[in-house]
């Protein structure tokens, strides 16, 4: 069975269908792309990153709780594989969030918004060091590649360049290396329940390790301030349509497409925080930039090509 699927398979031909699937994974990726400069807003604000996180995690939560709801078949929730590995996807999910804000409120939205795109980077390092990946040659020069962009990006060749500050730079990274983890648990948790209910359980535990460590004056005056709606609109955006978006596009779009198509949130993320927020980007900055989503998108794509080749 596939989860939430949009089309019943015979009433609309397999092309169309693969066609409006990519474009879902498109609108997720335009979405979390979006949400990063919300979030701009917010911290700019003064808003605590934690506490930004929460409502994006918050928001989140009840969304993918309406859709287990609605979903409830094959749930797994009995499984204790699959609330250690969703629990580890939650704690992977809450620094995601919370780094990723706090690289914006000290550098900008494009900086941590392509810092985080390294993500398969440590995915790949994780699994070189599980032995669950061959390093190859490819993979090694791709990565020297990345590390050579975020050196650009971040200006650490040079004090002063992009005004990129070593806090921005290392929460940017530990953003990229939490969603890795996300991506772990998500993997190991997806055989023993289904999308909906991992969310469940890695919203929810975002959200308690974000009232643990974050800002409770600010989290409780939210709901009567001026920005709520910039919160209400983070969470609907940044992690309940978007999430849903994505986990229904996957079911009939390839791997590869989808590592091509999430370009779109780096992207979208530094154009909003240029555009909208008057960000300046230098050229080696750029370069960088256009390097590491390039070669961390050949690096996504190659497990698929390779597959197809030995096919």
């Amino acid at each position: 069975m596939r989860w939430g699927s949009p089309v019943r398979p015979g009433l609309i031909s397999p092309e169309t269908t693969a066609r409006l699937s990519t474009a879902l994974v498109a609108l997720a990726a335009l979405c979390w792309g979006l949400s990063g400069g919300i979030g701009g807003i917010l911290t700019a604000q003064g808003w605590d990153p934690l506490v930004v996180s929460f409502y994006r995690g918050a928001i989140g939560l009840l969304f993918v709780l309406v859709w287990l709801a609605l979903r409830p078949q094959r749930s797994g929730l009995a499984s204790r594989q699959l609330w250690f590995w969703s629990l580890l996807a939650g704690v992977g999910i809450a620094g995601n969030f919370a780094f990723y804000f706090l690289s914006i409120a000290e550098g900008s939205v494009a900086v941590a918004a392509t810092l985080m795109y390294c993500a398969p980077v440590f995915v790949y390092l994780v699994s070189f060091a599980l032995k669950l990946e061959k390093p190859t040659p490819f993979k090694w020069i791709s990565m020297v590649m990345v590390l050579i962009g975020v050196v650009l990006l971040t200006g650490t060749y040079e004090a002063g360049v992009g005004e990129v500050t070593p806090l921005a730079a290392a929460a940017g990274i530990l953003s990229g290396i939490s969603y890795a983890i996300f991506i772990f648990g998500f993997k190991y948790a997806a055989p023993h329940g289904s999308p909906q209910a991992i969310l469940v359980i890695a919203f929810a535990a975002l959200v308690f390790i974000s009232i643990w460590l974050g800002d409770t004056d600010q989290i409780v005056a939210v709901p009567s301030c001026p920005s709520w709606p910039l919160f209400a609109a983070l969470g609907v955006i940044g992690a309940g349509l978007s999430f849903l978006f994505y986990i229904v596009g996957l079911n009939y779009t390839a791997p590869a497409v989808a590592s091509v198509v999430a370009m779109v949130e780096p992207v979208t993320a530094s154009l909003f925080g240029v555009v909208i927020l008057s960000e300046s980007l230098v050229a080696l900055q750029i370069l960088g930039m256009g390097l590491i989503l390039v070669t961390v998108t050949l690096l996504s794509v190659y497990p698929s090509a390779r597959r197809a080749a030995v096919k």
